[in-house]
C-alpha cells in the first residue's frame, strides 16, 4: 500500500472571512478559507483547494489583471506570491503589520496596500518576459490622520483613491502632473468603506459605513491630466546628483528615510509650481448625496461590503443584517434587494460583465453567487455553523456525509467538492453518521435522542427511530446487510437496537456502566455481532440478534475511546486514554496486539497551559480510527493535529501526517514562551491595570480603551474529531477544527518502479511498441510503473490484441494494470477502448481487490451520469428543433403570403394613382 498521501481538498468550509474575488474570466470565485484558499469553478460546477498554506488566516487577496497571479495576505501582515498556473507560492513577503486592503492596477504593473495610515506603491512581479522581480517599493502615502481603509485605481492607473477611518477620500498620483495635486474629498461622518472611480473617468463615489453615498464629479477628463514639465535648472541638479547616488542603498533604513524626505520635498515644490501655473486646475464637486440606509429595514444598520462595475454603473452594497442592495449609478436607482440570513455580509465580488455578484458572510460560513438580472442563484453553498463532528464514506466513494453540532447532516460530492443535500430535521448536535453498504440510505444519531434514516433517492427523511426514554445517542453501528441499526446512550449508558425494516425497537443491551462512546457490527456478511467499547474499561463483544443479548466482557486498563473491526472480521481494535491502541481477536477474545501512539500525536501546548509539554502528553489520546480496506494499516486521530498510519502487524508508525500549521487555532506550538508565562498565567491574556488618582487600580473593560486593536475571542483548539480510508484506498477524509479535509494519493510525484531491471527504460518500451510487441511493452511499462509511458502502450494497442496481452499477463501485473484503468476511466475521452480494457481484465482475471473493484464502480458511475446528462440534452434539444421546424416553415411560408399581398396592394395602388392621373 502506498502512504505517498497528499492534500487534495478541503470540503465543509467554503468562506471564513477576508475578501472574493472573481478571476478575470468571470468563471471562478476565489475564496479564502482559514490560512488556505480554494477556488469555486462555476462553469466546470468543481471546487478545488490550493495546496497553499499559511501561518494564520488570510484577511486580503487580490488577482492581476491577466489572471496569472494571486497576491494573499494574512491578518499578520504576511504576504504570498502565488501563481495560479502552477499553483505553488513564488515570493515571501512580510508587511510586519495587519493589511487591510490590496489592489491591482488595471494595467497590472503595480499593487497598492493599504496598512496602518499609509499606502503603499509596489511593483508588479513578473510584468516583463524573462525576468522576475521581487516585491519592489515604489512610492509611499502617509497624509493620512487614521487608518486606511480601501483604495482604487482610476482606469489609466496613474491616479488612486484612498478612504480612512478619518471619514476622508485621498487622491493621490504616481506621475508629476501639471495640473494634479493631491485632493481630500470630505462630506461623510463615518468609517469610509469603499470608494470608485468610474470607467475612463476622474468621477469618485465614496461609500461610509453609516451608509451615505457621495458621487463627485471631476472637473477635468482623464485624458486632460498633462505631465509635468521639469525645468532645466533642476535636471541638471538632478544630473549631478545622480553620480552621488549611484552608491546610495535605498533599502536601508536612514539612507532610504533621507531619499523619501528628499522626494516630498521635491513633490512640494512641484505643488507649488503647480498652483502658479495658469493650466486648469483639478477639482471636485458634489453632485449628489444619498442615504442608502433608508432602504433597508432594521435599526443601527451599517454598510459592511460594497462591489463596483464600472462598465455597467452596477453598485451592490451589503449590510449588517444579511441584506445586499444593488443600485444604478450616478442616479442611485433601486435594482434589486435581497435578504441571505440575519448575519452580516462580510464581503461582495462582481464578475467581468457585472450580472454574477459573489456574496460572503462570515458568521454562516455562506457563499454564494446571485445572478440578480434572472434572480438565481449560480451557487449556494454553506459550511456547518459550528464544528463538524464525524464523517462517513458512501460504499462508491462518490459521496461524503458529515454531521455538525448545528444539528444538520451534509452530502458533499467528492468529485465536485460542493454539498448538494442538507438535511435539517435534527434539532441538536449529529454524532454519528453512516452509510448503508448499498448505498441506499444512510442513517444518523444527535444528542436530541432520535435515529434519522433519509433515503438517497428522494433525499427524505424516511425513518425515525427513538428510545423508550430520552436518551443522548453518541455512537452508531450500522449492520452489514442495512437491516439493524444500533445506537449507545451518552447519559444512559445501554444500547438499543432496532429493525430497519419494521422501524421497531427490537432490544435494550444492558451492560455498560459509562457512555457508550463506540458501536460497530462485524462487517463479515454473514455475522451480526457487535463490538462496544465504554468509559467503564471495557470491551463488550455482543451476538444481541442470535443469541438475546449475551456478550463476551474484556477489561481494559483505561477508558475507552473507540473501536474498529478489522474488514474481514476477525481483529478488533480499542483505543483508550493511555494514547495505546490495543487489537483482539474476535474468536478468543485475547490481545494480540499494542500499538504505544501518545509520543506520536504530539504535545501542542495551549496559550494557557502552565504544565510542561511532558505533562501535556498525559492528557493526549486517539479518539477515532479505522482499517485499511486490506486489513494492514490503521488510521488514527485524536486531540492533536497529528494523523498517525501504522502497520498492525509490525505495530510501527509507517507515516505521521500534519493536517495544518495554522497558528490562529491553538495549541499549535509545542513549545511557549516561557517570558510570556507568569504566576497568574499568560501575560498576553491578563489585561494590564493602571494607577488612579488615591491609589486605586481600575481593569478597564474589554473595547473600551480607543485604539485597543486586540482581538479578545476564544482560538479554537486543533483537533481531529474523526478519520477514515476511503473504500477505493485511494484517499482518506479527516473531520478537524478547519473542517473536512481529503487526502489522496499522488502517483505522478514519486517514482515507484515495481520489479525494475536494468533493461528496462523508457527508450526500450517505446521500441517495442515500435515494433508491435504489444505484450512485452505492456509488461515493460508496468513495471517501469510511469503513467505516460503505460497510457500510450494502452492507447497504442489495436483492439483485436487487448484480449492476447491481458491473457498474457501475471495476476500482479494484472492487478496493477486494473488499478491504472480505474484510476483513468474518469478524465479519459477514449471511454470505449478503456471499458474493452476492463472487461477483458475482469473476464480473465476475476480475483482482483475490492477497493479496485470499487474504484471501478464509482468512475463508472461518474461517467454513467456525465453520459446520461448530455444524452438527455441532445434527445430533448432534437425533439424541441423537430417539432419547430414545422413552425417555422409555415411562419417562412406565411411571411412569404404576406409579402406577395403587399406587392399586390402596392401595385394596385400604383394603377389607381395612374388612373387618376391619365383621368
Amino acid at each position: 500500500m502506498k502512504f505517498s498521501y497528499k492534500f487534495s481538498n478541503l470540503l465543509g468550509t467554503v468562506y471564513r472571512k477576508g475578501n472574493l474575488l472573481f478571476t478575470p474570466d468571470g468563471n471562478s470565485v476565489i475564496s479564502p478559507v482559514g490560512n488556505r484558499i480554494s477556488i469555486h469553478d462555476l462553469k466546470n460546477n468543481k471546487s478545488s483547494t490550493l495546496a497553499v498554506e499559511s501561518k494564520y488566516d488570510f484577511a486580503a487577496l487580490d488577482i492581476s489583471p491577466n489572471g496569472s497571479t494571486l497576491i494573499a495576505i494574512n491578518e499578520q501582515g504576511d504576504a504570498h506570491l502565488i501563481s495560479l498556473l502552477s499553483r505553488v507560492v513564488v515570493h515571501q513577503y512580510k508587511f510586519n503589520h495587519s493589511v487591510t486592503c490590496i489592489k491591482f492596477s488595471p494595467d497590472g504593473s503595480r499593487f497598492a496596500v493599504c496598512k496602518q495610515n499609509n499606502v503603499f506603491i509596489f511593483k508588479a512581479p513578473g510584468q516583463f518576459a524573462g525576468q522576475f522581480n521581487q516585491f519592489v517599493l515604489e512610492r509611499v502615502y502617509h497624509n493620512a490622520y487614521d487608518e486606511t481603509t480601501c483604495v482604487d485605481w482610476a482606469s489609466d492607473s496613474r491616479v488612486l483613491a484612498v478612504g480612512c477611518k478619518d471619514t476622508s477620500t485621498r487622491l493621490y498620483c504616481l506621475d508629476r502632473l501639471a495640473n494634479f495635486r493631491p485632493i481630500t474629498l470630505g462630506s461623510q461622518n463615518d468609517v469610509i468603506v469603499a470608494v470608485f472611480f468610474e470607467e475612463n473617468s476622474l468621477d469618485v463615489t465614496t461609500i461610509a459605513r453609516n451608509g451615505r453615498l457621495c458621487v463627485w464629479e471631476s472637473s477635468l477628463e482623464l485624458s486632460e491630466l498633462e505631465p509635468y514639465d521639469e525645468p532645466e535648472e533642476k535636471k541638471k541638479k538632478a544630473g549631478e546628483n545622480e553620480e552621488a547616488d549611484d552608491d546610495v542603498d535605498l533599502s536601508k533604513g536612514e539612507e532610504r528615510t533621507e531619499a523619501l524626505t528628499v522626494e516630498e520635498k521635491e513633490e512640494q515644490e512641484d505643488e507649488a509650481s503647480v498652483k502658479k501655473s495658469d493650466a486648469p486646475k483639478l477639482s471636485y464637486k458634489l453632485l449628489t448625496r444619498h442615504y442608502l440606509r433608508d432602504q433597508v429595514a432594521g435599526e443601527r444598520v451599517t454598510v459592511t461590503a460594497a462591489a463596483y462595475h464600472r462598465v455597467t454603473h452596477v453598485l451592490v452594497t451589503g449590510f449588517s443584517n444579511g441584506t445586499f442592495l444593488i443600485h444604478e449609478l450616478p442616479d442611485v436607482t433601486l435594482i434589486h434587494s435581497l435578504s441571505i440570513s440575519e448575519h452580516s455580509i462580510s464581503s461582495l465580488a462582481l464578475n467581468n460583465i457585472g450580472d454574477w455578484v459573489a456574496v460572503g458572510s462570515r458568521a454562516q460560513g455562506q457563499l454564494l453567487v446571485w445572478e440578480w438580472q434572472s434572480e438565481t442563484y449560480v451557487m449556494k453553498q454553506q459550511g456547518h455553523a459550528q464544528a463538524m463532528t464525524c464523517l462517513s464514506y458512501s460504499p462508491n466513494a462518490q459521496y461524503i456525509v458529515t454531521g455538525g453540532e448545528d444539528g444538520k447532516v451534509k452530502l458533499w460530492n467528492t468529485q465536485s467538492g460542493f454539498c448538494f443535500v442538507t438535511f435539517h430535521e435534527h434539532t441538536s448536535s449529529v454524532t454519528a453518521v453512516k452509510f448503508a453498504n448499498n448505498g441506499k440510505f444512510l442513517v444518523s444519531t444527535s444528542l436530541d435522542g432520535t435515529v434519522r434514516a433519509f433515503d438517497m433517492t428522494r433525499y427524505r427523511n424516511y425513518r425515525t427511530l427513538t428510545s423508550p426514554r430520552p436518551v443522548q445517542f453518541c455512537s452508531l453501528a450500522l449492520d452489514h446487510a442495512g437491516e439493524f441499526v444500533a445506537a449507545g446512550g451518552q447519559d444512559v449508558f445501554d444500547i438499543f437496537l432496532w429493525s430497519m425494516t419494521l422501524g421497531r425497537l427490537l432490544e435494550v443491551l444492558s451492560g455498560h456502566q459509562g457512555p457508550v462512546v463506540g458501536l460497530q457490527f462485524n462487517p463479515s456478511t454473514s455475522s451480526t455481532a457487535l463490538a462496544s467499547v465504554s468509559w467503564d474499561k471495557s470491551l463488550r463483544l455482543w451476538n444481541a440478534v442470535e443469541s438475546n443479548g449475551q456478550y463476551e466482557s474484556v477489561l481494559l486498563n483505561f477508558d475507552a475511546t473507540c473501536v474498529a473491526y478489522r474488514p474481514d472480521g476477525k481483529q478488533v481494535a480499542v483505543a483508550t486514554l493511555d494514547g495505546r491502541i490495543s487489537m483482539f481477536d474476535v474468536q478468543t477474545a485475547q490481545q494480540v496486539g499494542s500499538i504505544e501512539g501518545r509520543y506520536d500525536l504530539g504535545s501542542g501546548r495551549s496559550d494557557t497551559d502552565l504544565i510542561t509539554a511532558k505533562k501535556t502528553l498525559a492528557g493526549k489520546a486517539f479518539t477515532s480510527m479505522c482499517y485499511s480496506a486490506d486489513g494492514l494499516y490503521i488510521l488514527a486521530g485524536g486531540q492533536s493535529k497529528n494523523v498517525c498510519i501504522y502497520n498492525v502487524a509490525e505495530a510501527i508508525l509507517v507515516k505521521k501526517i500534519e493536517i495544518t500549521q495554522n497558528h490562529s487555532f491553538d495549541a499549535i506550538e509545542d513549545i511557549i514562551d516561557r517570558r510570556k508565562m507568569t504566576e497568574w498565567g499568560n501575560a498576553a491574556l491578563i489585561e494590564e491595570a493602571e494607577e488612579l488618582e488615591g491609589g486605586n487600580v481600575h481593569l478597564r473593560l474589554p473595547g473600551v480603551r480607543k485604539g485597543d486593536m486586540a482581538a479578545r475571542g476564544m482560538k479554537p483548539e486543533v483537533r481531529v474529531y474523526h478519520v477514515q480510508f476511503s473504500p477505493t484506498g485511494q484517499a482518506w477524509a479527516a473531520v478537524t477544527t478547519e473542517g473536512l479535509l481529503v487526502y489522496s494519493l499522488d502517483s505522478g510525484v514519486v517514482f515507484d518502479p515495481f520489479h525494475l531491471d536494468p533493461d528496462i527504460t523508457p527508450a526500450s518500451v517505446l521500441s517495442r511498441l515500435g515494433k508491435q510487441e504489444y505484450g512485452d511493452a505492456l509488461m515493460m511499462a508496468l513495471r517501469l510503473n510511469e503513467q505516460k509511458y503505460i497510457q500510450r502502450v494502452v492507447e497504442s494497442i489495436p483492439p483485436s490484441s487487448i484480449e492476447l496481452c491481458v491473457s498474457s499477463l501475471l495476476p500482479v501485473y494484472a492487478e496493477r494494470l486494473l488499478t491504472y484503468v480505474a484510476a483513468t476511466l474518469e478524465t479519459t475521452r477514449h471511454l470505449e477502448l478503456y471499458v474493452d480494457w476492463l472487461r477483458q481484465l475482469v473476464t480473465r482475471h476475476p480475483r482482483q481487490p475490492v477497493p479496485t473493484l470499487l474504484l471501478v464502480h464509482k468512475n463508472l458511475g461518474t461517467k454513467y451520469s456525465q453520459l446520461a446528462r448530455l444524452c438527455d440534452f441532445n434527445r430533448y434539444t432534437y425533439q424541441f428543433l423537430k417539432k419547430i421546424g414545422p413552425l417555422r416553415t409555415k411562419q417562412a411560408r406565411y411571411k412569404d403570403n404576406e409579402d406577395k399581398i403587399e406587392e399586390d396592394l402596392s401595385s394596385d395602388d400604383e394603377n389607381e394613382e395612374f388612373l387618376m392621373e391619365t383621368d
